[in-house]
């Protein structure tokens, strides 16, 4: 463990990738602050790989992402610690990832919103519902597949009123389309 660390500031990108992927791999808790640090690397697939690892380890994780997310006052690792979330799966993360929803940053939402959907619980319904009127359209559009995923029926009607609120966007009609059928199964 103490050599994938030490390779995580090597100067070579995909030494530093690969030792990210290492450390996922062994799930060694060790790695977990090491990992959260590397999303302060200058290459942006380190800090996917680091995010993706994190989600192997596990929960052990979800508290010190969490911690690491509530200090990022930038926002630059936010959209990682939300993916991390993500990859962890776990139902105690809803509750962090529907504040992360009301994030100044728009890449946050929208990681926030796919994250909320792909977890599927339920108690993110109202917060995501609230995002349909988003100023951001790919927070919109992520916040529409995220209510389709879910599949609760208290989204019909917000999404209808989205897709008619679409003028003019086919994009934006055809993902409320598509959750819509996923509701209505």
């Amino acid at each position: 463990m103490d050599n994938l660390i030490k390779n995580l500031e090597n100067e070579d990108i995909e030494i530093r990738k690969k030792a990210t992927e290492e450390i996922g791999e062994s799930r060694d808790p060790n790695g977990i602050e090491p990992l959260i640090k590397t999303f302060n690397d200058t290459n942006p697939e380190v800090r996917f790989q680091a995010a993706k690892s994190l989600g192997k380890i596990g929960k052990p994780a979800i508290s010190p992402l969490i911690k690491a997310l509530r200090s990022d006052k930038k926002g630059n690792i936010k959209k990682y610690v939300t993916l991390a979330l993500k990859e962890i799966g776990d139902s105690s993360v809803v509750d962090t990832l529907i504040e992360v929803l009301n994030d100044k940053e728009f890449g946050v939402r929208k990681f926030a919103a796919k994250a909320l959907g792909e977890i599927g619980d339920k108690k993110a319904i109202d917060p995501l519902i609230e995002k349909l009127n988003d100023e951001d359209w790919g927070v919109k559009m992520a916040t529409l597949k995220a209510l389709g995923d879910i599949g609760d029926e208290r989204a019909i009607d917000p999404i209808k009123k989205a897709r008619r609120a679409a003028t003019g966007d086919k994009d934006l009609k055809k993902v409320a389309n598509k959750a819509l059928k996923k509701i209505n199964k």
